[in-house]
């Protein structure tokens, strides 16, 4: 084979035409991730992209919109306890779950609910 997969460089979640402020809050605000400036090119098309490490998360706008309830990302939280009083303390709801062994999980819904799996190996 001629070509190598190398790594993740973003993952993208949809959102409804106007998603923009609701997708800083929750991705930027509560989740403290680093807002980037999208391409002059792009701008356009509406959405945010937000980074964090060297992989960027891009919310696109998608017309008619259907939030993903199955298929989702998931993150590497180092101390998931502190996110999962983040996210009470912003009156955001998870789950928990604890159906993989050897990690703490808990699964979460973006404001136009997408569904989000935070986990932090145990």
């Amino acid at each position: 084979m001629s070509f190598t997969i190398k790594k993740i460089d973003h993952v993208q979640l949809a959102g409804p035409k106007g998603c923009e402020e609701a997708a800083r809050e929750f991705f930027g605000e509560i989740l403290g991730l680093t807002e980037v400036e999208k391409p002059e090119e792009l701008k356009k098309r509406g959405g945010v992209w937000f980074e964090f490490g060297t992989f960027q998360i891009h919310i696109g706008v998608e017309e008619p919109f259907a939030p993903a309830k199955k298929a989702h990302p998931a993150f590497v939280v180092e101390n998931i306890e502190d996110l999962k009083a983040r996210l009470q303390g912003k009156q955001v709801d998870f789950t928990s779950d604890d159906n993989l062994p050897g990690a703490s999980r808990i699964h979460v819904h973006d404001p136009f609910g997408n569904r989000i799996e935070f986990l932090e190996w145990v």
